[in-house]
Formats: structure tokens, sequence, C-alpha cells
């Protein structure tokens, strides 16, 4: 397949330079090396679930991405500078993404990376991004990141984390849902962020957590797990991801029929799923957690607006072509949010090249507020540049009439915590 550069053909892009190319020949040699230099596109390298059990958000991160590339390459670009985008498929797994890091940093020369969602594969990749030194820009939700887990080289601008979330969610829950939790979560990072950080948030906050069910994050059938959760439990909390989302929350529907706990999800449970699915009836006044409201709302702003169109998405959150093709509206917007973090670091920078990748991490490091907008859709933000975490408002919704209709806005104050390491202090 041709790669595409700003809408034009690889081959008719290189005919275009060479042009430019032949006519630069008569200026001084610095003037021509500027010139070959600013016209070098700036290469970022996409790490994208294209296959396992990230691949639905892998799909809408790919669509999202692309819209964001669009548009600011159509705005002129980073520093004039078009951007290549070169999207290598992990397959959700940690060492395949750790090869795919190294391919972006020795064979493609990629300015930076980009992209990573599940946690585990942030993990297993973070570390050999950091021996490259090639800055890794992940749009993930674990708290991997902002814990010190990682390195100097690793950041997270775009998405705030799972503690900063739950942090916020919990004196909701204990208010008006109830104290006696049980807790069902994916078996792997991700997960365990949600059992460690809600654990402490709901007591706290008064609260208990009765029974902490760990699921496999590849089962395809759950019935077994549900005999599990205690009769005195008041609020059933789940998420959970990958590809049986669907069989999850209708088997988790099934088993409790008419009478059941409140319930709160985190959206995962339902990312890429439409709501008005068969079997899903039973959530009809459930709760969900999300980073970014699926459904338009009434007071939906025109960022929102700009967003949906840029990306080919309706205002059910699905695409305008396909009504069954559910998006991960709830997470792809930090892809949209983290290109322009990117771009804004490089302008600030002057980043021309490889050896302005420190500049370029310093420059990030330094940004603090960041202002709704086109930039910034999902809504304002303040970056950490101790922490490399970004924190932003967190939305729940109750499902009303099949729809997710957001009934609470947390404020930001309400998702931050102490920091837990100095990243800044590290050597670059």
């Amino acid at each position: 397949m041709t790669k595409l550069i700003n809408g034009t053909t690889r081959r008719g892009a290189l005919k275009t330079l060479a042009g430019a190319a032949a006519g630069a020949t008569a200026l001084p040699l610095w003037a021509r090396y500027a010139q070959a230099s600013s016209s070098e596109p700036i290469k970022i390298g996409f790490q994208q679930h294209s296959t396992g059990i990230g691949a639905a958000y892998g799909r809408w991160y790919g669509r999202t991405t692309e819209a964001a590339v669009k548009l600011i390459n159509e705005g002129g670009g980073i520093n004039g500078r078009m951007i290549e985008l070169i999207a290598e498929d992990d397959g959700t797994d940690p060492k395949r993404g750790a090869e795919v890091v190294e391919k972006f940093a020795t064979q493609h020369n990629c300015d930076v990376g980009f992209g990573t969602l599940f946690s585990h594969v942030v993990i297993g990749s973070s570390p050999r991004a950091g021996e490259l030194k090639l800055p890794y820009f992940v749009v993930s939700e674990g708290h991997h990141v902002a814990s010190g887990m990682l390195n100097r080289y690793t950041l997270q601008p775009g998405i705030t984390d799972v503690k900063s979330q739950v942090q916020a969610m919990a004196p909701y829950v204990s208010e008006n849902l109830g104290k006696k939790v049980t807790m069902i979560f994916p078996d792997f990072a991700f997960g365990h962020d949600h059992r460690d950080f809600f654990s402490a948030a709901i007591e706290a906050q008064g609260g208990e957590v009765l029974e902490k069910i760990a699921i496999p994050p590849t089962e395809t059938s759950f019935t077994k797990y549900f005999p599990q959760i205690p009769r005195e439990t008041e609020v059933l909390y789940h998420v959970m991801v990958g590809p049986a989302v669907l069989t999850f929350v209708k088997e988790l529907g099934e088993f409790f029929g008419p009478s059941s706990p409140a319930i709160f999800g985190f959206i995962d449970s339902l990312e890429a799923v439409d709501i008005a699915s068969p079997g899903l009836e039973f959530l009809e006044g459930t709760y969900f957690w999300e980073g970014n409201p699926r459904y338009a709302q009434a007071d939906q702003t025109e960022h929102d607006k700009f967003f949906r169109a840029a990306v080919g998405v309706d205002d059910n959150g699905a695409s305008v072509s396909d009504p069954t093709d559910v998006s991960t509206y709830a997470h792809m917007f930090g892809c949209w949010e983290t290109l322009h973090v990117i771009k804004h670091g490089m302008e600030n920078s002057g980043y021309q090249g490889p050896g302005d990748r420190a500049k370029l991490i310093e420059a990030v490091e330094a940004l603090s507020d960041m202002p709704e907008g086109r930039a910034h859709p999902q809504g304002a933000k303040v970056f950490n540049g101790k922490t490399h975490q970004v924190f932003g408002h967190q939305y729940i919704s109750r499902v009303e009439e099949g729809k997710l209709v957001r009934v609470h806005t947390t404020s930001i104050e309400d998702t931050l915590y102490p920091d837990e390491v100095d990243y800044t202090a590290q050597p670059l």
C-alpha cells in the first residue's frame, strides 16, 4: 500500500521535493542544509493495538490519530514540517511492544513513539524507549507513569490515570449508591490499579470492599465468577476489557435478573459496544465512569462537535458511516490531545530532529495548564511535569432510556494526589 503524506502519494511527494531541491542548489550551503532539514517530515511512530485484546481500541485510536495528523498538517504541520505517521501493530503484547519501539528508533528513525494503551504493553515497552532515548508518549490510563515505575522518556500528557479517576469517583459512589462494594476487574496491571486505588478511595469515604474478583482479560465466559459476589453487596463495581465485554455484561444481567445491587461500571466494560444491544436492558438506571461522554450531551461544546466531525463520530458515539460501529469515545480523545501536546512541545523547544529529543522532553515537562479547546476537546487539564501525568475532569453518566446521560462532573482538584516521583531529577 502506498503511504500517504499529507494527502499525496509518497512518489508525488518525492517528485515535489526533488523539484524543490533542484532549485535550492543555487543557495549557499548553510541555506540548502536548513531548507533540506526543515522539509523532512516529523516521523511519529504509532504503536497500535491492531490485533489482540486491544484491537477495538486500536481501530479507533488509529482513526483518531489520523484525523489529528490531518488537522495538524493542514494547519502547516509542526515547525513548518509535515507529520508522517508510521504505524506498527504490537498485537497488544508486551514483548512485541518493545520490539515495535526498537523499530521506531532504529529502522524508521522516528522522532517519537506514541499511542500505547494497554498497561502491560506500556510497562513492557517503556524500558526500551528509555534505553534508546526515544520520547514515548503513551495514551494509557494505568498509574505506572505517575508511580515512578517507568523513566523520564515516558510521558502521559493526554489522558488521566486510574488513581485520579477512582479517587474522584469514590465520593459519588459512597454518597449515592452504597458503601459495601464488590469489585470485578481484569487480572493485569490496569485492573490491579482499580483494585488497589478504588479500595483505598472507598475506605476513605467510610466504605469497604467486600470481595475483589480478578478475571483473566482473555476470558470468554464469566458466569462462574459471579457466585463469589457476597449477598450483602450494595454496589457492584465492574471494569472489564477485551473482545468479550458484551458477553460479560450480558451474563451479569442474566445472573442477577430483576434484583441486583446498585451497579457502577467503568465504561471500559462497554467500549465499542452498543448499549442498545439485546440483553443489555438491565443496564437501565446503572452508572458508568466515562473519560469523555459517548453521547453528545445537552450542553455539548463546540469543541466536542468539532472533534466528532473530524474523527467521523455521530451524536451517539458511533461511526457516521456505520451506526453499528461504536467508538471507544471515552479513551480515544487521548490520542488527539497527546498529538497536540507533542506539537506544542516541539514548537516550544524549536525541535529540529532526534538531537533535540531532550529539549522536547524538557519543553513538555514545562507545560502546566491546558485550556479546553479544539486541541483539548475533552476538557481543561493540568499537567504535572514532575510525574509526567495529566489531570482532568471525570464524568459519571447514568443509563437513561438506552443512552448515557451525564449526571456528575468532578473538578480537576478532585483528581489530584501527592507526587510519587520527580522524573525531572533523572538524567536525559
